[in-house]
């Protein structure tokens, strides 16, 4: 996208609505950034775009019409967005798990980072309904000749089922696989958050999937980036009472982050420059595995 701030609105206008269909959503300040004007004339150009029923707006941001309720992106295009925050939220989760620990994750990109962090974790088992995440674990690193096991090596165990755009498996397999199975701790993706519907997902099959997980696991633990809160998919799945703690990046709002603290059990927000994390309420406090 330009950074010319000379464009005139209608040219501005395409570019950002370009944006939205090619991502999938797009932030305020990401577009103030990219175009080089105000965050005032960027919510004025999402106003026009939502009352020409071309975008619809959500906090901080705009997604395509179409997609708001059912529309489930793939994992590449989902894998694009906000990294640095993933990696925030992943650095902040991992610190939560005790060497042996039964460990469960659900599909997504942020539970991805997190497994990618979890190789240095030693004797784990984990139980995942997630083709990218077990081909985590299974593509690491071979240790050097005679250097004995790898220092993270798990278990893993990828329940089956059917998959989905956004390489989870979800449906009857995979339900009755995990309804056997207990866990110390899931975390769990999503794609949205609010406190009217709690966890949401635009696909039936995997609300379910994601039920037996929650219904599985001694502690939940849901990792989100900042531009889930305020999101509604088509199917709600767990309610924010669910939950024990949300993970979440520095890049949520003060508004935001008190929403969230007033109505989850626990909240850590990762910070990036620090490498620390604030945590508010009981379950915020750090877990040990016990």
């Amino acid at each position: 996208m330009s950074d010319n701030q000379n464009l005139l609105a209608e040219q501005r206008r395409a570019l950002i609505l370009d944006e939205v269909r090619r991502r999938g959503g797009v932030r305020v300040n990401e577009l103030t950034r990219r175009l080089n004007v105000s965050d005032m004339t960027v919510r004025r150009d999402l106003d026009a775009l939502a009352r020409q029923g071309m975008v619809e707006k959500v906090h901080g941001g705009a997604v395509p019409v179409a997609e708001v309720r059912t529309h489930e992106p793939g994992f590449e295009a989902k894998s694009a967005l906000e990294p640095g925050a993933k990696e925030d939220i992943a650095r902040a989760a991992v610190a939560m798990v005790a060497p042996g620990s039964a460990i469960a994750l659900s599909g997504g990109t942020t539970t991805y980072a997190v497994a990618r962090r979890l190789l240095d974790v030693p004797d784990l088992t984990v139980v995942t309904n997630s083709m990218r995440v077990a081909d985590v674990f299974h593509s690491a690193p071979a240790p050097e000749p005679g250097g004995g096991a790898r220092p993270g090596a798990a278990t893993v165990v990828l329940t089956g089922g059917v998959r989905t755009p956004s390489d989870a498996l979800v449906g009857p397999v995979a339900d009755q696989a995990i309804g056997s199975l207990h866990f110390d701790v899931l975390f769990l993706g999503v794609h949205g958050v609010s406190v009217e519907a709690g966890l949401s997902t635009p696909n039936l099959a995997e609300a379910e999937t994601n039920r037996r997980l929650i219904r599985s696991a001694r502690r939940v633990v849901v990792v989100a980036d900042h531009t889930k809160w305020g999101k509604v998919a088509l199917s709600s799945f767990a309610r924010l009472e669910d939950v024990d703690t949300l993970v979440t990046d520095a890049g949520v709002s003060d508004e935001v982050r008190a929403a969230m603290a007033e109505h989850l059990p626990g909240l850590v927000v990762a910070d990036r420059e620090s490498g620390a994390a604030a945590a508010s309420g009981p379950a915020g406090e750090g877990w040990d595995g016990a």
